[in-house]
């Protein structure tokens, strides 16, 4: 004898097998499931580890030239967003000489104190200078790459490239001055950490 299923019925049996399969395999994809979290985990392993090793890696200088040359590239690109900054060519000047002259008296205060101006190694340093601008700020040197890069975007009197100089100052502050402050705080010990209650890391 025959026996024809109707379609009600393939529907129900149909349904039947996939709940069957998704109660035997649960969704491996599914947040909060012990799989996701793992691979979550890994994920925020690698971009770690990736971010770890930008550390101490780009020389200030050479980074503050990347922005600069970013900066340029992002105004002729859009040049609709460039406005008019009355004087900013004498604006831009004025700017850049006080960063420029943070750098030197900054790296000449290194120098009296017989410590290294090398900024990718940190470890190499003999002493904590506090003296002079470094009252003022923990990194003059930075600070005067920062206003460099503030009057190059005057002079460009364009929005986009004042948008890159918070960019400068988290890349910095990430990959830069934290390592340094890490390695100077084992180094030194108390007498850095009292230094940076002191003093602002920038201003």
């Amino acid at each position: 004898m025959w026996q024809i299923a109707t379609p009600q019925q393939g529907t129900l049996q149909s349904g039947s097998r996939w709940s069957s399969i998704l109660r035997q395999k649960p969704n491996a994809t599914r947040p909060g499931s012990p799989s996701c979290r793992r691979r979550l985990s890994a994920a925020s392993a690698t971009i770690t580890v990736a971010m770890n090793a930008l550390e101490l890696k780009v020389p200030p200088l050479a980074l503050a030239v990347v922005f600069a040359l970013a900066m340029w590239l992002a105004a002729t690109q859009f040049p609709a967003l460039a406005f008019e900054l009355p004087a900013h060519r004498v604006i831009a000047v004025l700017v850049a000489s006080l960063g420029a002259a943070l750098v030197l008296v900054a790296g000449l205060g290194f120098r009296r104190a017989g410590t290294t101006v090398n900024p990718t190694k940190p470890q190499a340093t003999t002493s904590v200078v506090d003296s002079g601008v470094y009252r003022l700020s923990r990194n003059p040197m930075y600070l005067g790459f920062l206003l460099g890069l503030a009057a190059w975007a005057a002079y460009l009197s364009h929005v986009l490239p004042f948008l890159f100089l918070p960019a400068f100052v988290g890349y910095m502050n990430r990959f830069q001055i934290a390592p340094e402050e890490r390695m100077l705080a084992a180094r030194f010990g108390d007498g850095y950490r009292q230094y940076r209650l002191r003093v602002r890391r920038w201003l």
